[in-house]
């Protein structure tokens, strides 16, 4: 691997036994079956940290799931590590637990003694084509999701901490100067009325993933190109279309909200 992985995970212990619970944390049986290649390679580091990069844009969240697993097996902490949304997310994971962390992800894993691929490219962060997510709320206005957020958050918001706009269809919520954050997912869990619509997209469109959910859980889940998930239904649609350009005009969610700045 040479280019930047969208997703990784810092962690210490055994790169075999470390492939292993990885493969078992986020490939089906199913995938196994058809040998399907994981979405992630092994890179070893210096110390006793090392790297579990992804492979693939859409697998994004799958860090997560490993960081949340092996945080749980391990007396030192373990860092999930988002990078293809803007800006990237760190967090630390200490027995399943997490706490995200303002740091450099790049200079967070040299510290740690595995360095990332791409890392040393100055032009990476320029030419790269981030996912980006936007959020339809229903049910939800601006000043009510305002207020949770602040309430989650612990302080007042930030000017442009997040875009809130609201709309005949709904709330749409973007992330401003600290990106989404996972913010659609907290107003689910902690407004159950809502129905959200999460739109992670790439700037063309190419890639286009959507999630539905009600009180923090996923009940419905749309992808392009086709990236089954175990745990929540797909669907070959929503809201009658089937286009990402449709859906999204379905949905009141402008495309150019996912372009490249």
């Amino acid at each position: 691997m040479s280019r930047w992985p969208p997703w990784a995970v810092l962690t210490p212990g055994e790169p075999a036994r470390l492939e292993s619970r990885a493969r078992a944390i986020v490939m089906t049986d199913w995938d196994e079956e058809v040998g399907k290649e994981p979405p992630f390679e092994i890179i070893p580091g210096s110390g006793r940290y090392h790297a579990i990069a992804g492979t693939d844009p859409s697998d994004v969240g799958a860090e997560m799931q490993i960081a949340e697993e092996l945080s749980l097996e391990c007396d030192e902490p373990v860092y999930s590590i988002e990078r293809a949304n803007d800006p990237w997310t760190v967090m630390s994971w200490r027995n399943g637990a997490l706490e995200v962390e303002e740091v450099d992800p790049d200079a967070l894993a040299k510290s740690l003694g595995c360095p990332l691929p791409g890392s040393e490219k100055a032009s990476d962060r320029a030419a790269r084509k981030p996912l980006r997510t936007v959020a339809l709320i229903e049910g939800v206005r601006a000043e009510e999701a305002h207020r949770v957020l602040e309430e989650n958050h612990g302080a007042p918001l930030s000017p442009g901490r997040y875009h809130l706009e609201d709309t005949p269809r709904g709330l749409l919520l973007a992330g401003g100067t600290g990106g989404m954050n996972f913010a659609d997912i907290t107003l689910s869990e902690r407004l159950p009325h809502a129905t959200v619509y999460g739109v992670t997209a790439s700037p063309r469109l190419d890639m286009f993933f959507v999630t539905m959910m009600r009180a923090g859980e996923g009940i419905e889940r749309f992808t392009r190109p086709f990236r089954p998930d175990p745990c929540v239904p797909e669907v070959s649609e929503i809201k009658g279309e089937r286009s990402p350009e449709r859906i999204l005009a379905a949905l009141g969610i402008p495309a150019e909200w996912f372009m490249n700045e």
